[in-house]
């Protein structure tokens, strides 16, 4: 009987394999390790690129996870199916899956692109990984179990070890590794070369007896055309950025840049007659020539009424705030805390940016930290250098999940002990037209923390047309300590902020209050809409 028994099994368990049984199960976990590693850096490109592009990472990030999750369901029910030909489906999977996820990148920033909208094709690339990522553990589990019987239990531990661990490996290697050394869209090309490669060779050389001839070559020449289109694609990534960033930005793109914090483009500004200087944070603008210093004088002039020897900015990394504080002379010293260190640094050497700015950074009253804002106030490096007479928030805009934490009570909170008895908090706070409670919010948030508001709005131009923040308007808080703050603006204020402006402003974004009292936004609960 035990004879028979392993006679039976013989063909079964697949003794044709080039090397010993305990080594042929060492590389199927290796290639499970493999294939979680990159499965998982697929699935952060699209959460990434997706925030980049749409905005609002927290929905982005759940859509795409719970589609995945979803899809690599119906994924594993469909390699049911399949387990006849294990060897051979997992091949294919990992064929597709490395074309798939290798191009998502193009695909999604394509559309994005000439389309000008890709959620679409966000989803449809989330689904396709999910459904090909799926199928892979059941596939590993049937050849697992072809070179050596175990039972169940074990072979399922053994598997997903491999496979957390590869998922460990492969969420490291995409901030610290593939991001900034590679970019989104080779760091996708690669990662499909890899996954292509490690699929490739488990199943045509560990495999290949349980290949026909034919399936041997059909899966050879597959992976061989999948090689050459993901190698075709690095080839050509470069004049694909340049003609999407020209779709996306206009002709004259002089410096494109993806930082650990953001996007970063600029263009024009170079006195080649390319156009005004614009600045782009993550696809929205920020930075529109001359134009936009009229908001920086907004958010900075009606704070400097009053002390102002010792000011903080918190953001603001263009310098365009630093520029308007700095107009005063009695302005001892100037803090300026900026989370993107490239940022800070284009705003010291970039010819436009410097004309824009006045040179801020080069003024010996200015100290440039990159630090995060909130982490900053928490230190010891605020207790050194407050109090502050005046603190501007020009900070990323609200609305976009990472910045949450900095319209939050808890940043309030900080940022009310930076000041001195006196002192005076301006924030820059989205629209008060285009998202009215969003708006209120943050002044809510403001003084829930006990400061006292004056909120005031600025259209974009005298007209109301739209202007160079990408809006119709912009809205602002001048907040302090005991009463309001008056909305006035002190001598030497440049004369396209005028008194009677200021007035108007004051009164514009009243019609839009709400009428009952919202609830301040907080780190456990961030009630900052998405914009």
């Amino acid at each position: 009987m035990i004879d028979q028994r392993h006679r039976n099994e013989a063909p079964r368990l697949g003794l044709r394999l080039p090397v010993p049984a305990a080594a042929a199960r060492a590389l199927v976990l290796a290639a499970v390790f493999v294939c979680a590693a990159c499965g998982l850096v697929y699935e952060l490109e699209l959460v990434a690129l997706a925030s980049y592009l749409v905005g609002d990472s927290v929905t982005q990030a759940s859509v795409i996870l719970s589609v995945m999750v979803f899809a690599m369901g119906c994924g594993s029910l469909l390699a049911k199916r399949l387990r006849g030909r294990a060897a051979a489906a997992f091949a294919a999977v990992e064929t597709g899956l490395a074309l798939v996820g290798g191009l998502s990148v193009m695909v999604l920033y394509g559309f994005f692109a000439w389309f000008g909208q890709a959620t679409a094709a966000m989803v449809g690339c989330a689904f396709a990984i999910g459904v090909l990522t799926g199928a892979e553990v059941p596939l590993l589990m049937t050849l697992v179990q072809r070179i050596r019987q175990q039972d169940a239990g074990g072979a399922v531990a053994d598997l997903f070890a491999a496979d957390y661990v590869g998922a460990l490996v492969g969420g490291l290697a995409f901030p610290f590794l593939l991001l900034p050394h590679f970019g989104q869209l080779t760091g996708a090309l690669a990662t499909g070369v890899v996954n292509a490669a490690a699929g490739g060779a488990t199943v045509l050389w560990l495999f290949r007896g349980d290949l026909s001839r034919r399936a041997r070559g059909w899966l050879l020449v597959a992976n061989v055309l999948v090689l050459a289109v993901l190698a075709g694609a690095g080839a050509a990534a470069g004049p694909f950025e340049r003609a999407a960033r020209h779709a996306v930005y206009g002709g004259d793109v002089r410096v494109a840049e993806q930082t650990s914090v953001q996007e970063i483009v600029l263009t024009g500004g170079d006195g080649a007659g390319g156009g005004p200087l614009r600045l782009y944070l993550d696809g929205r603008l920020r930075v529109s020539g001359s134009a936009t210093a009229r908001y920086a004088q907004a958010l900075v002039h009606p704070a400097m009424n009053g002390p102002h020897a010792r000011v903080l900015v918190l953001g603001g990394g263009d310098g365009l705030a630093l520029r308007e504080v700095l107009r005063y002379k009695d302005v001892a010293a100037l803090t300026a805390v900026q989370p993107d260190g490239e940022l800070l640094r284009l705003g010291r050497t970039d010819p436009g940016l410097r004309a824009l700015n006045g040179d801020a950074y080069a003024d010996p009253r200015v100290r440039a930290v990159t630090a995060d804002p909130f982490d900053w106030l928490r230190g010891p490096h605020r207790e050194a250098a407050g109090p502050y007479d005046v603190i501007v928030a020009d900070l990323a805009d609200p609305g976009i999940s990472r910045s949450a934490k900095l319209y939050s009570q808890e940043f309030y909170g900080l940022a009310a002990r930076a000041l001195a008895p006196g002192g005076r908090l301006a924030v820059r706070a989205g629209t008060a037209a285009g998202a009215a409670r969003t708006f209120w919010t943050i002044d809510a948030t403001v003084r829930a923390v006990g400061l006292q508001t004056s909120p005031y709005w600025l259209p974009a131009t005298p007209s109301g047309a739209a202007g160079p923040a990408g809006s119709p308007d912009q809205a602002y808080l001048l907040a302090a300590r005991g009463a309001a703050p008056p909305l006035a603006l002190p001598p030497g204020t440049p004369p396209t902020l005028t008194p009677p402006a200021l007035r108007l402003a004051a009164r514009a974004p009243l019609p839009t209050r709400p009428s009952r009292s919202l609830p301040p936004s907080t780190l456990l609960r961030p009630r900052i809409p998405a914009s």
